[in-house]
């Protein structure tokens, strides 16, 4: 891992927090994720399950948890099982964790090889009424690779077919979706390391220069400050290609009189920035650009006030929906008479801003969080309002990430250039 160290508190208390909600007598089971092959002789880079990561601190491939709070041998009532290495592992693949390393990240004493696992599962699993299952049940997946935690489940159900079942997802879906101390720090470097990739590009985007180019810039930041890279593929889009949402072939040429949409973010010890800003690629808007970012400007102004705890994602969406109806309106997209008369449950806006403004974001970039809860204190969520005209090759998106506090919101992006002014003087000086 690049990342420096992380306080072990932070998993010791999450692993807390999640064993005081299950039932009594429950045996609970996180498994690290799969490695993917990618050819003949390699793997995908790996990266870690968040749940796993949430609750261990541990970023290495073949891990197991248990946990097992009523177990009757107190030296199986949190246990870390993990790949021992050897000296072919260490020769090919580097260093793994030793048992005193995994400790220390994840304030586990009980730490085992992989090799021990069944055993002492078998040991202790007969005295447990339920067990725990952790699937992903993020809505906006949907499951076609039987990954992990899923082939581990039917396994057990053939071993153990009489113990009852429950879920681990609906739990941690509540807890990963307010944020600690810790997890704000460790987002804000992410987001500071993002601020350094963009300031970085303000000064190298210039007519002529490659899509790819600007992503190897960003790139190149957000490692040299420990980043393991890209929280997400980069978007780089320039001109029209801003009108695809996911526009990743990052392969065009960027030309004088453009504007450049730029969706990136640096991932800093699994906790992720999402950053979007809309530049001119000669350095200067045209007036109709500079139209159509002020209005987006002012609905991301409007959208993030609104972003408070008790307010629900489906009642924020809609008055979010009024501004951006009044932007476009203003812009000569929409005619008013025409909105007067439209179907509420298809209004007319979608046509220039069709995805949602807000998500929720942590250790996955769209994080694990009920859609129909309302907003809490320690939430950090994204704000990003778009217009996108295909008819005049212009996209323009803005986003910055925000953190619920009992004393109102926090912009953690407030730092990085957003005012059309201050990003036309950082390009000319």
């Amino acid at each position: 891992m690049k990342y420096l160290p992380i306080s072990n508190t932070l998993f010791t208390v999450n692993r807390k927090n999640f064993v005081s909600r299950i039932k009594p007598n429950s045996l609970a089971l996180f498994h690290a994720n799969d490695e993917f092959p990618k050819n003949g002789d390699q793997a995908f880079p790996f990266k870690q399950n968040a749940d796993f990561f949430y609750l261990t601190g541990i970023d290495q491939e073949q891990s197991i948890l248990i946990l097992y709070p009523d177990c009757p041998n107190p030296l199986y009532r949190e246990v870390l099982f993990l790949r021992q290495t050897n000296e072919h592992i260490a020769v090919w693949e580097g260093h793994k964790y030793t048992k005193e390393e995994a400790r220390s990240a994840s304030g586990i004493e009980g730490v085992y090889w992989l090799q021990e696992y069944d055993t002492i599962l078998h040991s202790i699993i007969n005295y447990a009424e339920n067990i725990y299952i952790n699937t992903n049940e993020n809505d906006r997946y949907s499951h076609t690779v039987p990954y992990r935690d899923i082939r581990m489940l039917e396994q057990l159900q053939q071993k153990y077919p009489l113990h009852h079942y429950e879920r681990s997802a609906p739990i941690m879906r509540d807890l990963r979706a307010v944020k600690s101390d810790i997890e704000i720090e460790l987002t804000k470097k992410a987001c500071e390391i993002t601020r350094d990739g963009f300031v970085r590009v303000l000064k190298f985007v210039k007519p002529g220069v490659a899509e790819y180019e600007i992503e190897a810039e960003f790139t190149h930041e957000f490692l040299r400050q420990r980043s393991s890279g890209n929280a997400y593929s980069p978007i780089i889009a320039s001109g029209a290609n801003a009108n695809v949402l996911h526009y990743i072939d990052n392969n065009q040429v960027c030309k004088a009189g453009d504007v450049l949409l730029l969706d990136v973010g640096a991932e800093y010890a699994n906790y992720n920035a999402d950053m979007t800003r809309s530049i001119p690629v000669n350095g200067r808007f045209t007036p109709r650009q500079r139209e159509v970012y002020d209005a987006v400007l002012r609905v991301m102004k409007g959208a993030k006030a609104l972003i408070q705890a008790g307010t629900l994602l489906s009642d924020y969406h809609e008055e979010v929906g009024k501004m951006m109806t009044s932007e476009l309106i203003g812009l000569k997209l929409l005619d008013k008479t025409a909105v007067d008369k439209q179907d509420p449950k298809m209004p007319l806006y979608k046509k220039y801003f069709m995805h949602g403004t807000s998500h929720h974001l942590g250790l996955d970039v769209h994080d694990f969080a009920s859609r129909y809860k309302p907003f809490e204190v320690g939430n950090i969520l994204t704000c990003e309002p778009g217009i996108y005209i295909p008819e005049e090759g212009l996209g323009i998106r803005l986003e910055n990430d925000i953190l619920i506090t009992n004393d109102g919101n926090v912009d953690l992006m407030a730092d990085i250039p957003l005012e059309a002014e201050h990003i036309e003087d950082i390009m000319n000086s």
